[in-house]
């Protein structure tokens, strides 16, 4: 049975994080990404309209090895970022703030509005 949040195929499928390389492609880059290596999201296959690194290409400049190889050692987070999940569950506050701010919000309006009357 297919519920509301799980994600349709290949968005359900699990990443595995890509093997490293002498020459690493764009292509193991989006699966350090994917594989949620970076910290940064749930590890899913993301299906993109475009691969990444497609738009370096057809402008005349794709990304080199050595590029790649820096940005895969620079995007990875520490194993202990990447354990704890992705960015929203390491700041579960995010949301109460919001709705703590926007209920103060309407109370302050709410007296101001009285105290006019």
């Amino acid at each position: 049975m297919l519920r509301s949040e799980t994600p349709p195929p290949p968005g359900n499928l699990q990443a595995d994080p890509p093997p490293d390389s002498d020459n690493p492609t764009s292509a193991q880059l989006k699966g350090d990404i994917d594989s949620g290596r970076t910290g940064d999201k749930a590890p899913h296959v993301d299906v993109g309209a475009a691969p990444l690194g497609t738009c370096d290409e057809a402008g005349g400049t794709p990304p080199t090895p050595q590029r790649i190889r820096l940005a895969r050692l620079t995007e990875r987070a520490p194993s202990e970022k990447a354990a704890a999940g992705i960015m929203q569950q390491r700041t579960p506050w995010i949301t109460s703030a919001y709705a703590g701010a926007i209920v103060a919000i309407a109370a302050v309006l709410t007296f101001s509005l009285w105290l006019v009357h």
